[in-house]
């Protein structure tokens, strides 16, 4: 029997990503996968129609969310799956992180200026073409108004030169901690686990989170060295948590896609079972 495979960490237009939900089932599909997250940051505002093009192409979509926190001065992202999308204290909760995320939007802007970049919360609004409740603006839909501009050529260029943790307009408001995500999810009803680790540089905190009830961790990521790679799944091996894989795909932008294509990390459907009831 073929073994089915999935993608467990993707980006739609609700968020950042350059796809609407469909177009990454789609996508998905076409890949040879079995399943596929929708992972949007902050939102879960385009699972329904996720769910309906997964019904439509015998996709399986799992229900997800990729929850901004901040520890030790750092963005740490929760990616949480199989919540009750319905919930209305979750939803609340979301809404409360994405108007912090306004906050940060507008602290960029304002060191944008300070900079001598003519950049206004409208052109990136107009930039991002929300036109859905419950969807977020971040810092990509930033960056594509500097390189509509000129400021910046690529994506990449934003955020090395501006935009990301090292850049000149960086900006980090305050966030709720890590473990309060894994809290929040967990309330939800869902399974949480810590997105992209590699990148974080903190293996000390991701310690501390398996303490405090995390559930999971993505070993297998786009932006993952193998030995990273190693490195997290003989932890999750250890401490008995779910190994997880995802592509963290956000669509083509200059010309490339960011971070990886649908599918290019993957795990085996089984572990769709034990995320569902992991909790």
């Amino acid at each position: 029997m073929e073994r089915m495979l999935a993608d467990l960490h993707t980006h739609t237009t609700a968020s950042d990503g350059t796809n609407e939900p469909s177009g990454n089932i789609r996508l998905a599909k076409e890949a040879g996968l079995g399943a596929v997250a929708i992972t949007d940051h902050d939102t879960v505002a385009g699972i329904p129609e996720a769910l309906e093009a997964g019904r439509k192409l015998g996709v399986t979509v799992v229900p997800g969310v990729e929850i901004s926190t901040v520890a030790n001065g750092q963005d740490i992202h929760i990616l949480g799956y199989y919540m009750n999308i319905e919930d209305s204290a979750f939803l609340q909760r979301l809404e409360e992180l994405r108007r912090t995320r306004d906050r940060r939007n507008a602290l960029i802007i304002d060191r944008l200026s300070e900079l001598g970049m003519s950049v206004s919360l409208q052109e990136v609004i107009d930039a991002a073409n929300k036109n859905g409740a419950g969807e977020t603006i971040g810092r990509p839909h930033i960056a594509a108004v500097l390189i509509a501009k000129g400021y910046v050529r690529t994506m990449r260029e934003a955020f090395d030169r501006y935009l990301g943790k090292s850049g000149k307009a960086y900006a980090n408001p305050p966030r709720i901690h890590p473990a309060e995500a894994v809290g929040w999810i967990h309330e939800a009803g869902g399974t949480a686990v810590v997105a992209h680790p590699g990148l974080y540089g903190d293996d000390l905190l991701i310690g501390q989170l398996i303490e405090q009830g995390i559930d999971g961790i993505e070993a297998f990521h786009s932006d993952h060295a193998p030995e990273d790679e190693l490195r997290y799944s003989e932890l999750c091996r250890r401490h008995r948590l779910l190994i997880t894989a995802g592509s963290d795909f956000h669509g083509e932008k200059d010309g490339a896609v960011f971070h990886g294509s649908i599918g290019a990390r993957t795990v085996d459907m089984q572990v769709l079972r034990d995320l569902s009831k992991r909790r």
